[in-house]
């Protein structure tokens, strides 16, 4: 339900913080989503996708044929998985972090976050708004105002600016998500 076919919003905000084709990009949950798509179709070449699901990864890798191999696609569980210490200079989650319920969840990805950032980094994270559903697909979410969700990072994260999307859904219903646009300290992790 929470499928785009562009993410428009995302894109934007990614251009906006990585100059240059040169910069790390990760996108967490990005699975069969088609950023990777356009960031590819943008000069950008230095792009990670992780999702939990090997075949969310696969469809994707079917869909960009030869262009799949300039990306480094990688699966497990975002609160577990080992990533390159201080590597990446863009993050972005779109619908993933609404997902981690549980305080040693969210903990666990504010962690993975600060040790796979480089200093200086742009951490871009959309969770469902105050307004947004309560669950998705089945699953219980966290709903996040933009306070909430930076508070989740802490200090080390300067709140750059936010706002709302509203989604419509492929089933005709609307979401709102809310894009949180943030800069890690420059301060090595």
């Amino acid at each position: 339900s929470w499928y785009r076919p562009h993410l428009e919003k995302s894109l934007e905000l990614i251009q906006r913080a990585a100059i240059g084709s040169a910069v790390q990009i990760i996108d967490v949950g990005g699975g069969e989503a088609t950023l990777v798509d356009d960031l590819l179709a943008n000069g950008y070449r230095n792009i990670s996708v992780l999702d939990i699901s090997q075949t969310a990864i696969d469809v994707s890798r079917q869909r960009l044929g030869k262009a799949a191999d300039n990306v480094a696609w990688l699966v497990g569980d975002i609160t577990q998985i080992a990533l390159p210490q201080q590597f990446y200079d863009v993050w972005h989650d779109r619908a993933v972090f609404h997902f981690l319920t549980r305080p040693e969840q969210r903990v666990a990805y504010v962690r993975q976050v600060m040790a796979a950032m480089k200093p200086g980094g742009t951490v871009i994270v959309a969770t469902f708004g105050p307004e947004g559903p309560e669950t998705c697909s089945g699953l219980d979410i966290v709903r996040y105002d933009s306070e909430a969700l930076h508070d989740q990072f802490g200090a080390r994260f300067r709140l750059v600016e936010s706002g709302v999307e509203v989604h419509q859904t492929p089933f005709g219903t609307t979401q709102q998500f809310l894009y949180c646009y943030c800069k890690m300290d420059a301060e090595s992790t």
